[in-house]
């Protein structure tokens, strides 16, 4: 019997990325493709995708990619690989509605074949025989998936919690995993670890829906905006919901957050009467104080249309006294940052802020612990690996297999670029792929950390460049040296310094020997060395330094 590998290409180690590669009979299914955005370790980058190097060695095997749900850490890469492959996408409609929109973007949409499945639906896709059982999680219609293979099942938890209460009556499958498990058995588990430091259970969508609600009914006399995630469909709905049951209008305001609305309803996920939401346009012609704006930004993304409101630079609407803003989200890591800018921005402006550190307008989409054990109990399977995390959220994950009976031995802590191959003695790692950051800045893949290096060098100490002509046939200096300096000192107030600097570089110069002939490189590196130690000696700095050196 053929055994099974799972190849880990993002998603393990980091929140982000997340991207698998599932092998039955020499034949591949992607689990995902998404994307990560760049910490403040990554200047001038835009996105980070996984690398591709090892899917395009082996186009020819690809079947497909089946999508769990809507977030951009799932589906967000799939416009560049697609540039690269062809192949069928499968998920929810809402799920492909979501990433179709980046796809026909990127004038890609020839280039696959969006196939949707249904809640307990079980398809072929080659020799994969795939089931896709529901899940709760902050955006609607997300997937755990069972493929059944010769090695037994595999089953993937998606992003999830146990929302036993969810705005749509649309529960985690914990039944049909059970029904699975008691009949067939599964083999391997593999279940989201974001909240796996998290003791406890996730709090319900509906209970923030009912926080909102009470924020929005004391809001009297006061317009309302209220910033969330884009995908987050459930909290629109409930927001839509209180606005009108207050006697107020909603107008959406941001690119994705128009789209993602007009998608969500035409595909019935989301309901409103047509004179409940008003283009932003029209904002101006409801009272202040009877309209409620939903507005995309509550990361502190630098153009989003919050950031814009908090510099007073949004087009359709500027902010003040008589403004509740309500930021019903938790700052990303890296982006906590930023979004206190823009909270201390609408604050100047004499907005009053609410935000997820004041009330509880904001619950993750993320299972803790009490459901990471809930599943485990129900899945009870053979073998474990925990995804979707950092190390440590993995390293806990791990920890509450072993104490939920799942033996040590058969709990494997997996890392980017790992595969681990399923036979009949059990699950083992079976190599490694190349698994690193891809990184965008304008085009594809054009920045190596070599180019990173540089860009932080730069915004921590600066540049000083050096600028010296020689003579070629004696190695006079002819002119200079000439320095010019960015972000290490401000050179109109520093010129005793450079001065002496220009004297330390040409005593350095006028010492070497050229009586074997002027070595251009001997006179560059010479150049850089005098100046970067007394550049080190005088400042206790360490700018990039750059030598110039022209030849008469």
């Amino acid at each position: 019997m053929s055994p099974v590998r799972v190849t880990f290409l993002g998603g393990l180690g980091e929140i982000g990325r997340n991207c698998a590669a599932i092998e039955v009979e020499d034949r591949l299914l992607l689990l995902d493709c998404g994307l990560m955005f760049p910490t403040t370790e990554m200047p001038g980058v835009d996105l980070v995708l996984p690398d591709f190097s090892w899917l395009l060695k082996n186009r020819d095997r690809i079947e497909g990619a089946v999508l769990t749900h809507g977030h951009e850490d799932h589906v967000g890469a799939l416009q560049f690989l697609l540039r690269e492959l062809s192949f069928p996408l499968f998920g929810s409609a809402l799920t492909l509605g979501l990433a179709r929109g980046r796809i026909e973007e990127a004038g890609l949409l020839g280039r696959t074949k969006l196939v949707p499945v249904v809640d307990g639906e079980r398809r072929k896709i080659g020799p994969f025989d795939v089931e896709f059982i529901p899940v709760t999680h902050s955006v609607p219609h997300g997937f755990a998936t069972c493929f059944r293979t010769p090695q037994g099942n595999i089953l993937h938890s998606g992003d999830f919690k146990i929302d036993l209460n969810p705005v749509d009556g649309r529960r985690t499958g914990l039944a049909r995993i059970g029904a699975i498990a008691d009949g067939e058995g599964i083999r391997l588990l593999l279940s989201d670890s974001t909240n796996a430091e998290e003791p406890g259970h996730t709090t319900s969508e509906s209970e923030v829906g009912r926080v909102l609600a009470d924020l929005i009914r004391k809001a009297d006399g006061k317009r309302v905006v209220l910033a969330c995630f884009a995908s987050h469909i459930h909290r629109i709905q409930q927001v839509i919901d209180a606005a009108v049951s207050q006697g107020r209008t909603v107008a959406t305001l941001g690119r994705s957050m128009n789209r993602n609305v007009k998608l969500a309803r035409e595909l019935g996920v989301l309901h409103y009467e047509d004179q409940s939401l008003i283009d932003i346009e029209d904002a101006d012609t409801v009272p202040r104080d009877k309209l409620l704006i939903v507005s995309t930004g509550s990361q502190g993304e630098p153009m989003s249309a919050l950031s814009l409101m908090a510099a007073g630079e949004n087009r359709w609407l500027k902010v003040g006294e008589g403004d509740l803003v309500i930021l019903s989200s938790h700052a990303i890591p890296g982006n906590e940052t930023s979004v206190g800018k823009v909270i201390d921005g609408l604050t100047r402006r004499g907005c009053e802020v609410v935000h997820s550190g004041l009330a509880d307008v904001h619950v993750s989409g993320h299972a803790m612990q009490g459901e990471l054990k809930t599943l485990l109990s129900v899945a009870r399977p053979e073998f474990f690996i925990p995804v979707h995390g950092e190390f440590r959220h993995l390293r806990h994950h791990a920890d509450l297999a072993t104490g939920m009976g799942v033996a040590a031995n058969k709990v494997l802590l997996c890392e980017d670029g790992d595969v681990v191959r399923l036979d009949e003695k059990g699950v083992d790692f079976d190599g490694e792929v190349p698994a690193g950051y891809l990184y965008v800045d304008g085009i594809v893949g054009d920045v190596g950390h070599g180019v990173l290096r540089d860009r932080r060098v730069l915004s921590e100490e600066g540049v000083v460049v050096v600028v010296v002509t020689v003579d070629v046939k004696t190695g006079e200096v002819v002119s200079g040296p000439e320095i010019i300096t960015r972000g290490w000192v401000h050179a109109p107030d520093a010129e005793p310094l450079l001065d002496e600097a220009r004297q330390v570089v040409r005593a350095a110069l006028e010492k070497l020997d050229h009586r074997g002939g002027v070595e251009l490189d001997q006179v560059q590196r010479t150049a850089r060395q005098a100046l970067g130690r007394f550049v080190n000696d005088r400042t206790k700095r360490r700018p990039m330094i750059v030598p110039v050196v022209m030849e008469v």
